[in-house]
């Protein structure tokens, strides 16, 4: 018996699904959707471990529908048809109750695969659940995902974390029998970076490979276990975002040769290309921006340079965007101020538009001051005269502050020279 421990204490039952709050929770969107019984076709959106697939079964289960699953990585077209075939004869028999397919990793589903769902999905032979860890605004297509529902899972906290672990040791008939003290969870929960799965099995290769009588686990136990089993790069879970995640640390803290090293495990461990190329993309704004306009430029056609091409060449159009944004003065003034405004956003909801900036294209609202007063920039002396276009509440707050790189210098200097004391930064 080699069912792993994720497995096997796997939840069947809502009441027995941990986190999620939002979707499963009292209030929650699913929870309402099973009451219902009228459940639609959706994707679920997380990372690795966070119960997706658990979750798409639990439904199919309390709602009693027929339940059919396929894997993207090694279904295609025909096999996606023959499922549909056979849902469509359990239709009959369910009128009411439509088939589930279970479709996991639908972002590896191509185009046509995609397309050979519309039809099922439209006509309500099928009830879709999809599951991806990647934004399916990039890899669905949108026939297919204007008729899903995305529902986004978020990775594990520290208090669900430990209540797996505690629902592991309690209730698994393996673990159940053995004397096991959990004094110690911080190494166990930081190695399994919210991933629910990870955190399992890694709690189950520490216990089985220990063999006195009682077992406590401890943050250097748990440490000391973990490099003696290191695991190779493995991008269906475990190190993907691990290794993800050094890559864009390295390049943030202006690190070449660690950057293109990092690259380097993820082409060597078969990475999606657009994978890499994505990420390349968001950190070129999120944390360069400004300091060199150019890094999202070359982001952006290395992206689509990748598409084109693919691999092996990929790897050498990759390594030169990497070692340039490493090598690029870095700033995250642009991602700072998109973060203070939504939170200013949220404090105070939804202020009203000055008059003097609104828009004026009927004759009543010019007459109630729409537009009144508005000075148009390219009148004046270098194309500037000061107006205030926050709403009235939010007047003189700034949301970006310039970084300290030769270039945001200058952007800081051309800003206080127009605004004067309004950019006193």
């Amino acid at each position: 018996m080699n069912t792993p421990l994720a497995e096997r204490i796997r939840p069947t039952k809502l009441s027995d699904y941990v986190s999620q709050l939002h979707l499963v929770g009292p209030n929650g969107t699913l929870t309402a959707q099973l009451e219902s019984g009228m459940i639609s076709s959706m994707i679920f959106w997380g990372p690795p471990g966070t119960g997706k697939t658990t979750l798409a079964t639990i439904i199919a289960k309390e709602s009693g529908r027929p339940f059919y699953t396929l894997s993207a990585v090694d279904s295609g077209v025909a096999a996606v048809r023959e499922v549909i075939e056979k849902a469509k004869k359990s239709d009959s028999l369910f009128s009411t109750k439509n088939p589930i397919l279970f479709i996991d990793e639908i972002h590896r589903f191509s185009k046509s695969q995609q397309d050979s769902l519309l039809g099922a999905v439209e006509k309500g032979w099928i009830t879709l659940i999809g599951a991806t860890t990647e934004n399916p605004s990039f890899e669905v297509i949108p026939a297919l995902l204007s008729r899903c529902q995305v529902y986004v899972l978020e990775p594990f906290n520290k208090e669900d974390l430990e209540a797996l672990l505690e629902r592991a040791i309690q209730e698994d008939r393996i673990l159940s029998k053995k004397n096991i003290t959990l004094r110690e969870t911080d190494a166990l929960i930081r190695v399994s970076s919210g991933d629910g799965r990870k955190l399992l099995n890694l709690l189950e290769l520490i216990v089985l490979s220990e063999t006195q009588e009682e077992i406590v686990i401890t943050n250097d136990l748990v440490m000391q276990k973990i490099q003696n089993n290191t695991v190779r790069y493995d991008k269906a879970g475990e190190q993907h975002y691990d290794i993800a995640s050094a890559l864009i640390k390295s390049i943030r803290g202006s690190d070449p040769n660690a950057a293109v090293y990092w690259l380097a495990r993820m082409i060597e461990g078969g990475e999606d290309v657009k994978f890499i190329a994505r990420r390349l993309l968001i950190l070129a704004s999120e944390d360069i921006g400004n300091a060199n306009p150019t890094a999202l430029v070359l982001a952006n056609n290395t992206f689509q340079a990748v598409n084109v091409i693919g691999y092996p060449e990929s790897r050498i159009i990759l390594s030169q965007c990497v070692i340039y944004l490493a090598s690029s003065p870095k700033s995250n003034a642009s991602y700072k101020a998109i973060n203070a405004a939504q939170q200013k956003v949220k404090e105070t909801g939804n202020l009203s538009v000055p008059l003097s900036i609104r828009n004026a294209p009927t004759k009543l609202m010019k007459e109630l001051g729409y537009g009144q007063n508005y000075q148009y920039a390219h009148d004046y002396e270098s194309n500037f005269v000061p107006h205030e276009f926050l709403p009235n509440e939010l007047k003189g707050t700034s949301f970006y502050i310039p970084g300290n790189n030769p270039r945001e210098n200058s952007i800081r200097e051309y800003l206080k020279k127009l605004w004067k004391e309004k950019y006193d930064f």
